[in-house]
């Protein structure tokens, strides 16, 4: 795909596609966030998503009051297999899509450069080229939402993987004959502790009988804030639920240091905004790990791991510094400039 390149000092627009809803940032030459905005997402096709990220893009910009010929990039974070260098999305399971031409139908609709990446991926390279993580060259970002996956950050460098699969660990089989997953085995992360899972596995208890407030519930759907709202007051259920998350993730986290020993493992997703719901099992958990091994220890420092606070949205954050990482490529090599109505100078974009 051949982009002709905006003219020095244009914004950057950050797109982060998730399984619930589209979040869209508007960052300025000088780094600052002067646009957002918000809205469902939608898993009815590529058709209906398109739609979905054109009008938030036009909302986002629309608070920052620049039209859209000021744009200098686009930068879309999306669940699944994405080649960076086509725009192609695959395996896009929560979004039912796949073999979408993603960068080329935004790119048709909006008529502004764009550069694709994995969601989760982009939001471990934004985590660490803003500098959140200096001076911590290798980390690993795990989101926990509807689904589950990890981002890789190597050597200073984003990890793709020889299929552009690094870090889907929300697939890995972590309960043998466990819940089904939406990937077709069972017992998958993402099967036992996603957002979906959580509410699921709510769903299941209140069937079942238990003693629980989020019966009151019954016959709508329970989420996993319901679940952790519940476990903050000591709701039975909520609780066992929490517990058994904690227990999941911790495991993931262990499985991420053991298999690239990075020196940051930084957790973020919807889920992970329950507070300390969410924080206080998931600690429990790491330290049960800790007492009976000599390796946990040594590798689930308390300074390893880090919960990303509410304000942090690394995944806007992360497609803004993929849209960057872009530009800078092309101005690298030469791409000729397009005329827009803006300032001058493009920095990385600030915390």
């Amino acid at each position: 795909m051949t982009h002709r390149l905006p003219s020095p000092g244009a914004a950057l627009v950050g797109v982060d596609v998730g399984g619930t809803k589209v979040a869209v940032l508007v960052v300025s030459p000088d780094g600052r966030a002067i646009g957002k905005a918000v809205a469902p997402s939608s898993t009815a096709g590529g058709d209906a998503l398109i739609a979905v990220i054109e009008s938030t893009v036009l909302s986002a910009l629309e608070m920052a009051q620049l039209p859209l010929r000021d744009v200098a990039m686009l930068g879309v974070g999306i669940p699944g297999r994405v080649d960076p260098g086509s725009g192609h999305v695959e395996l896009a399971l929560n979004l039912n899509l796949s073999g979408f031409a993603l960068s080329e139908r935004l790119e048709d609709r909006l008529g502004r450069p764009s550069v694709i990446e994995n969601d989760v991926r982009a939001a471990a390279f934004g985590l660490h080229a803003r500098g959140i993580t200096t001076p911590a060259t290798d980390l690993a970002y795990l989101a926990v939402g509807t689904g589950i996956a990890a981002g890789l950050v190597l050597d200073g460098h984003l990890y793709r993987g020889a299929r552009g699969l690094a870090g889907e660990i929300g697939h890995v089989i972590i309960a043998p004959g466990g819940e089904r997953c939406g990937c077709g085995q069972r017992g998958c992360l993402e099967a036992e502790a996603s957002g979906l899972a959580i509410g699921r596995r709510a769903e299941a208890g209140v069937l079942d009988g238990q003693k629980t407030s989020l019966r009151e519930l019954a016959g709508s759907s329970i989420s996993a804030r319901d679940v952790y709202e519940a476990a903050a007051q000591g709701d039975p259920l909520g609780l066992a639920i929490a517990e058994h998350v904690g227990r999941r993730l911790a495991s993931a986290v262990h499985l991420l240091l053991m298999t690239c020993d990075v020196e940051r493992v930084f957790i973020g997703g919807g889920v992970s905004h329950a507070g300390e719901a969410f924080a206080r099992p998931l600690r429990s958990a790491f330290e049960t790990l800790r007492s009976v091994s000599r390796t946990a220890r040594e590798l689930l420092r308390p300074d390893v791991i880090e919960i990303l606070p509410v304000d942090a949205e690394p995944g806007v954050w992360g497609a803004v510094a993929i849209a960057a990482e872009a530009l800078k490529r092309l101005r690298a090599e030469g791409a000729p400039e397009i005329e827009s109505d803006s300032g001058s100078g493009l920095p990385a974009p600030s915390k």
